[in-house]
């Protein structure tokens, strides 16, 4: 009986009591990646700083300084993924008795997490700025499709709040609208009088944003406003109606422009944001798998030598 169950317990299969996950060289990879990611950010910042001007038609579009920020992130990844995972793969101690296949595996695995631990304290410390980023598009577009254009929504707030004030946006062009023809009318009496004709110009102008057209009756009604308070004749005032609002229509077409390239530039900087962050991942688990071979190799010889 007693030899039967000694057979048993050779047959029977051992399991190890230490876990196959080294926490270790996990954690010092992954603080070697972000501190290098920091570094790096910061220099492409720096990069980026000296091709942005703030004066007109001078240096880089924001297409493509949204491509050159994506193109840095995969840049960046490369580098400290490539760091972080070989120095794990390099710290772990040697497993003996594991299968060359196994331990490939486990290297792999500790470059993974090596890189997601990296990218859980990047996204700490920089994810208000990436998701700033990333948000631009969307809400460029959200601002298009509320017909902010012109402020629209701001201007219909101020003249609820105020009792008939106009807003900022739409100020200039009522300006335009009611610029007398003799400035010393400025001057004159009936200040109330203007003040309440270029109020309903402004509900006019923001009415006519929002739906994207003026209608042929507010159109002429602008026209019997601008006579009555410019001294402009009729012929004169419809006029000036007109180039009013071709000026509001080019506004508008410029800052939907504005809008969409915003919105393509989030979108290209989210697409290989993401496509960065898989060659970090993948990279960093082939320098893991690199490192720790490496490392067998060099403890082998060592042992070699010895002998």
């Amino acid at each position: 009986m007693a030899s039967i169950h000694s057979a048993t317990d050779v047959a029977a299969p051992v399991e190890s009591t230490s876990s196959a996950v080294s926490w270790g060289p996990i954690i010092a990879g992954a603080f070697a990646a972000a501190t290098l990611t920091f570094v790096l950010m910061l220099l492409g910042s720096g990069l980026g700083l000296t091709i942005v001007s703030p004066w007109s038609n001078d240096g880089a579009s924001v297409t493509t300084f949204a491509v050159s920020t994506a193109i840095w992130l995969v840049i960046v990844q490369w580098l400290s993924s490539g760091v972080g995972g070989y120095l794990t793969g390099r710290l772990r101690t040697k497993w003996v008795g594991i299968a060359t296949d196994e331990t490939f595996f486990r290297d792999t695995a500790h470059g993974f997490m090596a890189w997601a631990v990296a990218t859980l304290l990047v996204v700490s410390v920089l994810g208000s700025a990436l998701s700033g980023a990333i948000g631009t598009g969307v809400q460029a577009a959200s601002t298009v499709a509320s017909g902010a254009a012109l402020g629209a929504s701001a201007g219909a707030t101020a003249n609820a709040g105020s009792g008939g004030g106009s807003s900022d946006a739409t100020s200039y062009f009522v300006d335009a609208l009611f610029r007398p023809s003799d400035p010393a009318q400025l001057a004159a009496p009936g200040a109330e009088g203007n003040a309440a004709a270029a109020a309903q110009a402004s509900r006019i102008l923001i009415a006519s944003a929002a739906a994207g057209e003026v209608s042929p009756g507010d159109k002429t009604y602008l026209g019997q406003l601008v006579a009555a308070r410019t001294g402009l004749s009729q012929a004169d005032a419809t006029a000036r109606v007109d180039a009013v609002l071709a000026q509001v229509n080019d506004a508008k077409v410029k800052a939907q422009q504005a809008a969409d390239a915003a919105r393509k530039a989030g979108a290209t900087f989210a697409l290989l944001g993401a496509l960065s962050l898989m060659i970090g991942a993948f990279i960093a688990c082939v320098a893991a798998a690199l490192g720790g071979r490496e490392r067998d190799d060099e403890e082998t010889l060592y042992l070699g030598e010895r002998r």
